[in-house]
């Protein structure tokens, strides 16, 4: 699932997320692309203008036509050229994921787009709005640690992996990161998406606990352990930067 593009997603610069996605589209779907983006850059441009702030919540049929496209996007996301069965390219889901970050970037988005578009979205449009994260000035520092959270309480594994990017190293306190990581052993996404793991694992003791004892309980109800566990605990051994 974490394909070369999904990494891009959480880490790259918005021009080389663009330009990761175009060379991965249809014809069609870079044309519409070429043309959501131009939209919600327009509507950022009329909103800094009037200087009106944007709504917390706004009816459906008020909606600009920027949220439009952010919905639409897995239809018009398809793959330039079909992959093979089992092949590790991205597929639609995760060019969609990407246009959709593209557009909330264009758009400038702040603190109540971003609540709005999650609280109200499909699975996979708040999936998007966690990737955005990082790229989104307008989106205080810390204040959508509640989405994060949100996503952290479910058990769709494509928004626990998302949610664990580098919006949540750079924010989650460590209590809450620590609880984060036993997540993903616990659903089955691989820890590699967690951001910053290495350093944030690094000499903590008490993460090493907790997967001791997760590990201990899931021995002795019969279950494996999960391979990344292992991987995880051994991160902990390690000192800390500041040592």
């Amino acid at each position: 699932m974490l394909t070369e593009l999904t990494g891009l997603t959480d880490g790259a610069p918005p021009a080389a997320l663009q330009a990761a996605l175009e060379e991965r589209l249809a014809g069609a779907d870079r044309a519409w692309l070429h043309e959501a983006l131009a939209e919600a850059e327009a509507e950022a441009e009329a909103e800094t203008e009037t200087g009106s702030p944007r709504p917390a919540d706004r009816p459906q049929w008020s909606l600009p036509i920027w949220e439009t496209r952010f919905a639409e996007a897995g239809r018009h996301c398809h793959p330039a050229q079909a992959g093979q069965p089992g092949s590790p390219g991205p597929g639609a889901q995760d060019l969609a994921d990407a246009a959709r970050v593209l557009l909330l970037h264009a758009v400038r988005a702040d603190h109540a787009t971003t609540t709005r578009l999650y609280t109200h979205g499909t699975a996979a449009e708040r999936r998007a709005v966690l990737l955005a994260l990082p790229h989104l000035g307008g989106v205080p520092a810390g204040s959508a640690l509640p989405l994060v959270e949100d996503a952290l309480r479910t058990n769709d594994t494509r928004l626990v992996a998302a949610a664990v990017g580098r919006y949540a190293a750079a924010h989650l306190d460590q209590h809450a990161w620590r609880h984060a990581v036993l997540k993903c052993l616990f659903t089955g996404v691989p820890v590699g998406a967690v951001a910053d793991l290495a350093g944030r694992a690094a000499g903590d003791a008490e993460l090493a606990r907790m997967l001791r004892d997760y590990a201990a309980e899931r021995t002795a109800a019969g279950r494996p352990v999960p391979e990344d566990l292992d991987r995880v605990l051994a991160l902990t051994a390690a000192p800390t930067q500041e040592s």
